[in-house]
């Protein structure tokens, strides 16, 4: 079978060699001329560990990826901490894979160089999708430049703003959450020891949260701020905004937030946007991976993880089920849910990381104590983090 993959990002990528290591043909259609993901970092849970490790992308993983020891929260004016939980050794004994943060243009090449050794021809660099015929026989995928390519089934990996979900459904109309988010990479050695330390920290407070953890082999410290605001609508990750107005949107939180503000070279923001769980993800010999089918919001730092998941449950449906079109519903049903569990617990973690409740220390200490106790944590990530690629049902 020949498999079209429109989009060369992480979960295209994935599913990309997930096919390949199943046998199929894959033409992976990439519009960049060059392979190099734009965007800082990402949290990668032990569920989403566990699809590169199956992959065989461990070693291509080991020297730029970063193994937090924990994760801590801290309030956002005093910078009272709370030591949440160990990770680490933890999180490989609980669950059987490392929680790590690594760089996405780091992940992205880690799973290329698996891509392109199973099959050097599989990644087209140059070739922007732009329309779809299918029929009862197979699919035709067009690219801008006038070149078509011919499958058996076609993949929409082409993110957030997907084509192929545009053909497949109509436009989509996502709301506007009303947080606007501001990330940044900072070289680990303009700061202070202890804002580079190996662990992952959420400051929490009202009307905003903070994120800062280590990448690329603990050289670099990835930061997100995510503030409730109404004037920036704009979903980009490549639009620039300015260390004053960050400053500004950040004002009374504790200096140690401010030094890493400052120490960024260029703030990017974006308009974080809130769109339901589709009904439905493919028609016949089409489907949806990633952030074209379920996009979220970041606040379970799952994004990613689940493209990843997808791309390996799509490869494994298509093995077992020789109907392309039967394959297809089976692997949409086998994620359907979980990706709108995600989705929906994205969301109640951006109402708990912005409470009211923090605004003062007597209110911030005891909500922080009820909401992060380990019971109440084991209840939101358990699940995530328990899912094994290999064995679902599909």
């Amino acid at each position: 079978m020949r498999i079209i993959i429109a989009g060369g990002g992480l979960g295209g990528l994935t599913a990309g060699l997930a096919l390949l290591q199943q046998g199929f043909q894959v033409r992976i259609l990439e519009q960049a001329p060059q392979l190099k993901e734009v965007g800082a970092g990402i949290q990668l849970g032990p569920n989403a560990v566990h699809v590169l490790y199956a992959l065989g992308l461990e070693g291509d993983m080991a020297a730029q990826a970063c193994e937090p020891e924990g994760k801590i929260v801290r309030l956002w004016n005093t910078g009272q901490t709370w030591n949440l939980f160990n990770l680490g050794d933890v999180s490989r004994e609980l669950y059987g894979y490392p929680y790590l943060t690594v760089h996405r243009a780091d992940l992205h090449q880690a799973i290329a160089a698996g891509v392109r050794r199973a099959d050097p021809d599989a990644l087209v660099l140059g070739a922007k999708f732009e329309r779809f015929e299918q029929n009862g026989d197979g699919v035709i995928a067009y690219t801008a430049d006038g070149r078509s390519f011919q499958g058996d089934v076609l993949v929409g990996a082409d993110g957030v703003h997907s084509l192929v979900r545009g053909q497949l459904f109509g436009a989509d109309r996502p709301d506007f959450s009303g947080l606007v988010a501001w990330r940044g990479v900072i070289d680990a050695d303009k700061l202070p020891e202890r804002l580079s330390r190996p662990v992952g920290v959420n400051w929490v407070g009202p009307g905003a949260h903070v994120i800062h953890y280590p990448l690329h082999g603990y050289k670099l410290v990835n930061f997100v701020a995510a503030v409730e605001r109404s004037d920036w609508q704009v979903e980009s990750w490549t639009e620039r905004g300015t260390t004053e107005e960050c400053l500004h949107d950040l004002r009374g939180w504790n200096e140690d937030v401010h030094t890493l503000v400052r120490a960024i070279d260029v703030p990017y923001k974006w308009a974080l946007m809130v769109r339901d769980p589709m009904a439905r993800w493919s028609e016949g010999r089409v489907t949806l991976l990633g952030d074209a089918c379920h996009p979220m919001l970041p606040f379970l730092a799952q994004g990613a993880g689940m493209a990843l998941e997808d791309g390996y449950i799509l490869a494994r449906a298509l093995r077992q089920y020789a109907d392309p079109a039967q394959a297809l519903q089976r692997y949409e049903q086998a994620r359907k849910d979980r990706t709108a569990n995600v989705i929906l617990g994205a969301n109640a973690n951006a109402k708990r990381f912005h409470n009211r409740e923090l605004a003062h220390a007597e209110g911030a200490a005891a909500y922080v104590n009820r909401e992060w106790q380990e019971d109440r944590v084991k209840e939101r990530y358990e699940w995530l983090f328990t899912y094994d690629v290999e064995t679902v049902p599909i």
